[in-house]
């Protein structure tokens, strides 16, 4: 090749080297390295509070894994919803048995109710929050965005999959080992304050437990306007009313004539279940 200066042979064009990887592969691969190393050390602070150490980090990760971020990343297999299913009955199993140890005075009719009220919604969040559990969740940025991470369902549905990931992963022992580093602990609490909440549960299992049947609760007047009615129910026990409560919906009124029936239980002397 000619130029005006001088002539340059096409061979004497060096070729790049091959063997020189290209300065951002090198960043590439430290800040990957760095990242496990990170997630790593995220994961094991995890464990730590779970109580229990998994063998497969993959049923872990699977757990942590929201359906939004499935979506997000184009992996149509591997969010934490199957888990979320053997999670939920893993934990239904565990709290049935702890409460039949425990509580061997109970009938089946208050077991269940008490055990619905350990499992729900609302206190699997509850313990999930206080563990951070939110911060290890992989989730889309605009689930992210819209407070996925501390939304209660979601970290209860997560809780959920790290029961059944660790069932998974090491069987009953597994799970125990967290349930009892988790649950265990807040059971009786939660079985003391459950009937402060809710006075419907509370007469209930005391129904359950002193007659073994429910509580009837019927409609005797709806007042008001159309768009702020007002209902009065009563609460019979064997065909005894009890309680009257009103209230702006059906619910609300039947919590008052709940409330009102337990303080005329109590006035004869029968108590909480726990008495």
């Amino acid at each position: 090749m000619k130029t005006g200066f001088t002539t340059i042979s096409e061979t004497d064009v060096s070729e790049p080297d091959s063997t020189v990887k290209p300065w951002w592969r090198r960043y590439m691969r430290v800040f990957s390295l760095r990242y496990r190393r990170n997630r790593a050390y995220g994961l094991n602070a995890l464990e730590e509070s779970l109580g229990y150490t998994f063998r497969d980090r993959e049923l872990l990760l699977t757990a942590l894994t929201h359906p939004s971020s499935r979506d997000y990343n184009g992996n149509g297999d591997s969010d934490n919803q199957r888990l979320e299913f053997l999670g939920d009955a893993v934990i239904g199993f565990l709290v049935a048995a702890d409460l039949y140890r425990r509580h061997q005075e109970h009938p089946e009719g208050v077991l269940t109710c008490i055990r619905s009220r350990v499992t729900n919604g609302r206190k699997l969040g509850g313990i999930a929050r206080d563990i951070g559990l939110g911060e290890f969740i992989r989730m889309a940025r605009g689930e992210i965005r819209m407070g996925g991470r501390k939304r209660v369902s979601t970290l209860a549905d997560a809780l959920e999959s790290v029961f059944g990931a660790a069932y998974l992963d090491g069987g009953m022992p597994a799970v125990e080992c967290i349930f009892q580093r988790l649950i265990g602990p807040t059971l009786c609490e939660t079985y003391h304050d459950l009937w402060a909440e809710n006075p419907k549960g509370n007469l209930q299992c005391l129904s359950q437990r002193l007659l073994r049947q429910d509580p009837v609760y019927r409609v005797t007047a709806q007042d008001g306007s159309r768009h702020k009615p007002v209902f009065t129910v009563e609460v019979l026990l064997r065909d005894e009313v009890v309680g009257q409560g009103n209230g702006s919906s059906k619910r609300h009124a039947q919590f008052a004539a709940a409330r009102m029936a337990l303080k005329t239980l109590a006035a004869r002397n029968i108590h909480d279940p726990d008495a």
